[in-house]
């Protein structure tokens, strides 16, 4: 059940019908995978498309659209515009709390493969275009595509930046297409146009490996783990470190048991775009799409983050909030300042900024609701806002100065770099003039203070931002920025 961050472990709760075969070799090469699943069948696309909808498969990335919808609506945007179409499976997962479909294509690539080119027989596709972010993972696709040699639809796999907002549809799909790998703000369907222009499929990479199970069962089969509304099973990630497979209906207690970490303080469902349940909630709910919307909350992602006893709710939180202004698209207002001036709200009322910070967090909050121009301003506000109501006392006490006594463990996952191992902006002091240049070149590290100079000293620079950083440094009119490991 256990299993490291940069190359997760991989368990089953209950009936194995995912990863059959990963208890005898770490990863599945051809032979191995055809061993443990069988042959592919041929499906025409009415009978791809019956099953899906028989089974009530739904996209597993986060919005839960059913994939029979999307299989109809490419086929008729490329009926009514005599198109071509393409398959693009979306492996990118930006968030450190998910890695059930690194785990997948890590492990078992060649079952996503086997999804993805069954979705792209039913819409006519002449690509399948594989989207991923890590190193390691493109290695591992790409040997899985070799093995299969030339012949039949092209696969292509591609490298995109690593960063959250990048597995948004039209950020996945801007970076294929040789733009950049941010959100449009418009919305705009992928089944209407996509990669290159042409009606596209764009699903997540379990989506495809669900498919290509329930390809080979049969609907009747498939059906027969897991709740009769939501039948199957799901794949998730808990504690940012370990990827289970367990049949929907499970319950949630019983799998953290399992996991070896318990409710906690409470739980985090959905990842840092998700909800908080309280470890009441958390006992009782189920691990299905019915049972967590009675608790405001959704699956998501498939991430679930149990919060230890020894560790603070209310500095996790304003790390993960820190870390989340910083991955902003920077295309708009609440992104580019609504969401760094939450976390800078929020790690004041941390620190005993008394009511009025908490009041000034509120504030923020309202500020940055339902303006942004995609998804992630309201996902971090919600994230803030269900884990104020969710530790209420524990804000409150720190806010007046007790706090909690309990230091940041890192329950709640981040990069390396959010952690300290990055390159760090420093000012000189003895130099800096307050002339500015550097927040209007890096806006989303510099902030200033009151009379116009940096508020830090030192400032850690995201991987992602190094070239800005550099542009500011060499820019500096009194040459009074530099880095330092």
């Amino acid at each position: 059940m256990s299993g490291a961050t940069e190359r997760p472990g991989l368990g089953c709760v209950g009936t194995p019908r995912l990863l059959t075969g990963l208890d005898r070799t770490p990863w599945l090469d051809r032979d191995a995978h055809l061993a443990a699943h069988g042959p592919l069948p041929r499906l025409r696309p009415d009978e791809l498309t019956d099953l899906a909808s028989d089974i009530d498969l739904r996209g597993r990335g986060g919005a839960g659209f059913p994939f029979a919808r999307k299989l109809l609506a490419v086929m008729r945007s490329a009926r009514e515009k005599a198109a071509a179409t393409a398959v693009v499976v979306n492996g990118s997962e930006g968030e450190p709390s998910c890695l059930k479909d690194t785990a997948l294509l890590l492990h078992a690539p060649h079952l996503v493969l086997d999804g993805a080119l069954l979705a792209a027989a039913a819409v006519a596709a002449e690509e399948v275009v594989v989207a991923v972010t890590r190193a390691d993972v493109e290695r591992s696709v790409r040997d899985a595509v070799d093995e299969r040699g030339p012949g039949g639809r092209r696969v292509r796999v591609a490298r995109l930046p690593e960063r959250f907002v990048t597995g948004e549809g039209t950020a996945l799909v801007s970076g294929l297409n040789g733009g950049p790998a941010l959100p449009s703000g418009q919305r705009v369907r992928t089944s209407e146009r996509g990669l290159g222009g042409v009606p596209t499929l764009l699903s997540n990479t379990e989506t495809y490996a669900q498919l290509a199970v329930a390809a080979r069962l049969g609907a009747p089969a498939y059906r027969a783990v897991g709740l009769p509304s939501e039948p199957g099973t799901v794949l998730l990630t808990v504690a940012g470190s370990t990827v289970v497979e367990t049949p929907s209906g499970t319950s949630l207690a019983y799998l953290l048991d399992l996991c070896g970490s318990g409710v906690g303080q409470g739980v985090l469902v959905g990842g840092y775009h998700g909800r908080w349940l309280d470890p009441g909630a958390a006992r009782s709910a189920d691990v299905s799409r019915q049972s967590l919307a009675a608790f405001g909350a959704v699956l998501g992602a498939g991430a679930v983050l149990p919060l230890p006893e020894e560790t603070c709710p209310a500095g996790e939180v304003a790390a993960v909030t820190r870390w989340m202004a910083k991955e902003s698209a920077g295309q708009c207002g609440p992104c580019v300042r609504g969401l760094p001036a939450l976390a800078d709200v929020l790690e004041d009322a941390v620190r005993g900024g008394g009511r009025a910070a908490l009041e000034a967090v509120e504030a923020r909050l309202r500020a940055v609701r339902r303006r942004g121009a995609c998804s992630h301003p309201d996902g971090t506000s919600h994230f803030v806002a269900s884990a104020l109501a969710s530790f209420p006392e524990e804000f409150r006490d720190h806010a007046l100065g007790s706090g909690c006594g309990r230091p940041v463990t890192g329950a709640l996952p981040l990069p390396r770099e959010a952690e300290g191992g990055a390159e760090r902006l420093v000012v000189d002091w003895t130099l800096c003039k307050g002339h500015g240049l550097c927040v209007d070149i890096l806006p989303d590290v510099v902030r200033l203070d009151a009379d116009g100079y940096p508020a830090q000293a030192s400032m850690p620079v995201p991987a992602r931002l190094r070239p800005k950083a550099l542009r500011a440094v060499r820019r500096c009119p009194a040459l009074a920025l530099r880095f330092r490991e």
